[in-house]
Formats: C-alpha cells, structure tokens, sequence
C-alpha cells in the first residue's frame, strides 16, 4: 500500500501498487512480510502531521516475516528464519549518542516506514543487526504489536521509574498501555487507567487493573509514576495533579497537542516530566523475551492488507479496543 501524497484517513490516501522487488545489499536479509501491525505513526505519517523526508512511501513498522534471501557477508540470520523489524531501521553506530547507549538518539537514525518503505507490503529489506528473531510463542498476528506498540511501552515504562509493588498510572489505553498493564502487573504493581471508553475499560479491569477512570477523574491513592500514550497535551496538569512528590510522568507519543501552562505547584516536590524517544535494539530484545516470559496477551483485531485505510480510520476514531494488524500473507 503506497502513500502518494499525506491526507486524511477518512479519503483514503493509500493505494495498492506494484513496487520492484527490493534486492538485499550486503550485510542485509530480504523478509517476506506476513502480518505488519497498525500504529499511531502510521496515522501521524499517512496524514502529515510528521515531515515526510521521503514520498512516495509504503508506512508500516511492526512487521513480522520470514528471511527468504540474504545478501553477502551475513552471519547469523539464514532464509527461513522469522523476524521481526520495529521502528528503528538502523544507526550510524558513531555518533555521541550511539557511543553512550542510546542509539534511539542517533544523530542519523533511519526508520522504518518513514526513511524507507515499511511493512505494508509484500517484501522488505533490512540490517541483519536489525532484524530480531520471535519467540516461538507468538503467532504472526500477535507477535506484531510487540515491535513497537510493545517496545516503546516496554521502554516508557523503564523510563518511568515504575518499581515492583508501586502504584502506575495509564493515560490513553491503546495498543501500548495494554501491553504496558500486563508488564506491571507481573511485577505486582497496581495499575490505574484513564481513558474515555468504555470498551478501553472493560478491557483493562479484564487484564487486571486496579481501577479504571476518565482523566478528570480522581484515583483512590496517589500515583507513584504514570505515563500519558495519548497524544493530547491537556492530560499533562491532570496527570500530575495525581503524582506522587518524586514521581516521574513520561510522554510515550511521538507528537502531542500543546500543553497548556501548568502551574508550578503541579510539578515542584522533584516531580519529573520525561519524553520517550524511539527505541533501541536492546529495548527491543528486552521485551521479547520478557514478553515470552509472561507471557504477555496481546489484544488483537485483523484486517487484510487492501482493508489498510478503513483499519487506519478505526485507529483514529478510537475505533480499536485492541491492536491492529494487517494481514499480508
């Protein structure tokens, strides 16, 4: 499915395309896609909210397949191997950011779906140093929101300060937070959930939350760390007005509406506002195996590939209790 130009979901901007099949360069492993999952950068991409460095353009970055060629001078991965490629495309490994550990900073970073064509297609390429090996416990379908929505909650909830036993909380309950809940709740933690749906709620008390709410609502106790998924720069004031002193309020989104002026009482007592950007490849291993672990139930909705605008306009309607994914293959 290529983007031609960005527009609306609602008009459908995406169009099925022949496409040359991509070659493996060295060092690269070509994966014939079977299920790319659905997310909020898809819409942000499809729709311009985010500066295209490339048009036309195949989005997708959750995607899930099997090794079917590989280029000259690769090691580990071998045709038929299956794979997972998430948001990070690949690093340039030497800039001060890559050199400190955190190569979801790379001065000159590529990602998936973005910066190359992505994984609402038949075949893609990428880095053998890139692509991660699934555990065995996971589907196609269900292993595919783990690559990003997965990841970067996984990370989101690292950056958060969340300790085992403490009190977290959820603002927005999409594909993310739902994976998020179930990370917490392994490790004995309360979690409280703030979303507008009813169906979001139902779905969290399912998964084991403490307690659900509307934003405006107010939690029981006070919360020891929290993390805001939906792009909407109002919840800020409302999140800390229910952190604890010290606690840490972390923005999961890659775009968020403006924050309106807070009021400094809101955020002394050493509370922490801290954004999430990007992932890394140990981020991403991480997960997986933890994922494997729980194991870690994702909620799941598919749609096929040619289905791809009507899935991306039932993810901005709030349309998904769950995680799409696209069925490729």
């Amino acid at each position: 499915m290529l983007l031609q130009q960005p527009a609306p979901a609602e008009q459908s901007p995406l169009h099925l395309n022949d496409l040359p099949d991509p070659v493996p360069a060295p060092d690269e492993v070509r994966v014939r896609i079977r299920t790319c999952g659905l997310c909020h950068t898809d819409l942000h991409t499809i729709e311009g909210d985010l500066s295209l460095p490339k048009l036309p353009l195949v989005p997708g970055h959750q995607i899930v397949g099997v090794i079917d060629t590989v280029g000259s001078g690769v090691r580990t991965l071998k045709a038929g191997d299956r794979v997972g490629i998430p948001w990070l495309y690949s690093t340039d490994g030497t800039c001060p950011y890559c050199s400190r550990n955190t190569e979801n900073l790379c001065e000159n970073a590529r990602f998936t779906g973005y910066h190359v064509n992505g994984g609402y297609a038949e075949l893609c390429v990428v880095r053998e140093d890139f692509a991660h090996p699934l555990p065995a416990a996971f589907s196609d379908e269900n292993a595919a929101p783990l690559l990003c929505a997965g990841v970067i909650g996984y990370r989101s909830y690292r950056l958060s300060g969340a300790q085992p036993g403490q009190r977290l909380g959820l603002y927005g309950f999409g594909a993310s937070a739902h994976l998020v809940l179930q990370l917490a709740r392994h490790e004995k933690s309360e979690v409280y959930v703030f979303t507008r749906s009813h169906a979001h709620r139902e779905l969290a008390e399912k998964l084991g939350a403490t307690w659900t709410g509307s934003a405006e609502d107010t939690p029981p106790h006070p919360l020891d760390a929290s993390i805001i998924f939906a792009p909407a720069g109002s919840l800020v004031p409302l999140a800390l007005k229910h952190l604890r002193k010290a606690g840490t309020l972390a923005l999961a989104g890659i775009t968020m509406s403006q924050i309106p002026p807070l009021n400094y009482d809101l955020l002394y007592h050493e509370r922490v506002i801290r954004s999430v950007a990007n992932s890394t490849r140990e981020d991403c291993r991480d997960l997986l195996r933890l994922a494997a672990e729980i194991p870690i139930k994702t909620e799941i909705r598919v749609y096929p590939l040619t289905d791809a605008n009507s899935a991306l306009q039932d993810l901005k309607h709030s349309q998904l209790a769950a995680a799409g994914v696209l069925r490729i293959a």
